[in-house]
C-alpha cells in the first residue's frame, strides 16, 4: 500500500493508505492526530473511498467522504483534507517532503531586475529545469510595486515618486501596491510545482504556503497568523501581504512582503490609496513608522531573515543555491524589454 499524508494548517494530520487494484481504490485506510465523533464514521470514511477510480479528484472524494460523515463531528481536518491526503498516496499531489528546495539569497538587485526573476524562475520550474525553490530578494533602491491589474493614476502619485527617486515598477502577480526601500522590508518568493497545492483552493493554498512564515515568525516571538485572503498579521497589526501567479501548467509563485521598518511618511505621499487605507489609523506623525518585525522583536532584519532560512531549512528537506548564467541573463533581458517598459507600467493606465 502506498501512504500520503496532509497537515491542514493550523488543524491536524491526516494519513492516508491505499491499495489500487484494476484503476481503483481497492483497500483505503485513514488515520490522524485529528479529532472524529462518533468512532465508527472513520470505518464510513475508509468504505466511501473505497472502489473509487484511482483518477477521481480532490472535488469527487471530498463530496464522497462528506456525505459519509454528515451526521459526524470532524475537528481538526475536513473531507478534504482527506481527499488530499488520498490524492498524496497516489501519487498525484505532493506535499513539502515529497521535493528538495533550492535556497537562493542574491545580493541586492534593481527592482526591475527582482520583478524578473520572479518571471524567470517560475518558467524554469515550471519546465523542470529548476526545482521548487525559494528566494529572498535584496533591494538597491526604493521602489513602489503595482500589482498586475492595478491603475497606475489611481494608486500612484507619479510626481511624488519622482521627485523622492522612487521607481514605478509592476510585478506579474495579483494583489496591492507595495511600498519597499533597502533595508526596510523582507521579501520572499516561492516557486512550487502546482502538485504542492493540489485540491486546495486559491484561498486555501495561501494559508498552506505562508504556514511556514507563521512558524518562522513565532520562533522569533512574534504572535503571527493568517488573515483571509493573502495577509500575515499579529495582535499589533497587519506585518506583511501575499500575492500568486499561476503558470498554465499549475506551477506557482508565491511572494510574501513583510515590514521590517517602512518610512511611512514617505509611503503615503506615493501611494495614493494608502493615504485613504490609512487615514483613520492616526498615521500623521512626520516620524511614523511601520516596523512590526523591527519592534516586535528587537532583532536586526538581517537577523530575522537568517532566523526564517534556519527555520525552512529545519522544517523541510533543502540546500542552499545560486541563480545560473541562463537565469541572470535572461532576467536581464526582460528587466530591460518588458519591465522597465512603460508600456507593461501603465498597462493599466
Amino acid at each position: 500500500m502506498s501512504r500520503g499524508e496532509y497537515k491542514v494548517p493550523g488543524g491536524k494530520l491526516v494519513a492516508a493508505e491505499v491499495e489500487v487494484v484494476d484503476g481503483r481504490l481497492a483497500q483505503v485506510h485513514i488515520s490522524g492526530d485529528f479529532f472524529l465523533e462518533p468512532d465508527e464514521a472513520l470505518e464510513r470514511i475508509d468504505a466511501a473511498l473505497t472502489g473509487v477510480p484511482e483518477a477521481a479528484t480532490v472535488g469527487q472524494m471530498s463530496t464522497l467522504v462528506a456525505a459519509a460523515v454528515a451526521d459526524a463531528h470532524l475537528v481538526g481536518f475536513t473531507p478534504q483534507a482527506v481527499a488530499i491526503a488520498v490524492r498524496r498516496a497516489l501519487g498525484q499531489a505532493t506535499g513539502w517532503h515529497d521535493h528538495t528546495f533550492e535556497l537562493v539569497h542574491p545580493g541586492p538587485m534593481e527592482p526591475t531586475m527582482n520583478l524578473a526573476l520572479d518571471q524567470v524562475l517560475l518558467e524554469e520550474v515550471g519546465a523542470g529545469r529548476r526545482g521548487p525553490t525559494l528566494r529572498i530578494w535584496e533591494w538597491s533602491g526604493g521602489c513602489v510595486i503595482l500589482g498586475s491589474f492595478q491603475s497606475l493614476r489611481n494608486e500612484i502619485d507619479t510626481a511624488a515618486a519622482q521627485e523622492l527617486d522612487i521607481d514605478v515598477v509592476r510585478r506579474i502577480s495579483g494583489g496591492g501596491a507595495m511600498f519597499v526601500e533597502p533595508g526596510n522590508a523582507i521579501t520572499y518568493s516561492l516557486y512550487v510545482p502546482g502538485s504542492l497545492v493540489e485540491g486546495l483552493s486559491f484561498e486555501q493554498s495561501y494559508a498552506f504556503l505562508d504556514d511556514w512564515m507563521i512558524g518562522a515568525l513565532r520562533e522569533v516571538g512574534i504572535d503571527a497568523r493568517y488573515v483571509p485572503l493573502n495577509d500575515i498579521a499579529s495582535p499589533a497589526g497587519k506585518i506583511g501581504g501575499a500575492a500568486q501567479k499561476r503558470l498554465a501548467n499549475g506551477t506557482v509563485l508565491h511572494h510574501v512582503t513583510a515590514s521590517y521598518d517602512i518610512d511611512a511618511t514617505k509611503m503615503l505621499k506615493v501611494l495614493r490609496i494608502g493615504r485613504e487605507k490609512l487615514s483613520d489609523k492616526g498615521t500623521t506623525s512626520a516620524n511614523k513608522r511601520v516596523d512590526p518585525l523591527r519592534s516586535q522583536t528587537g532583532m536586526s532584519r538581517e537577523a530575522i531573515i537568517e532566523s526564517m532560512k534556519n527555520h525552512f531549512r529545519a522544517r523541510y528537506t533543502s540546500s542552499d543555491g545560486a541563480l545560473t548564467e541562463e537565469e541572470i541573463a535572461r532576467a536581464g533581458e526582460l528587466a530591460v524589454g518588458k519591465f522597465s517598459d512603460p508600456a507593461w507600467i501603465a498597462r493599466v493606465p
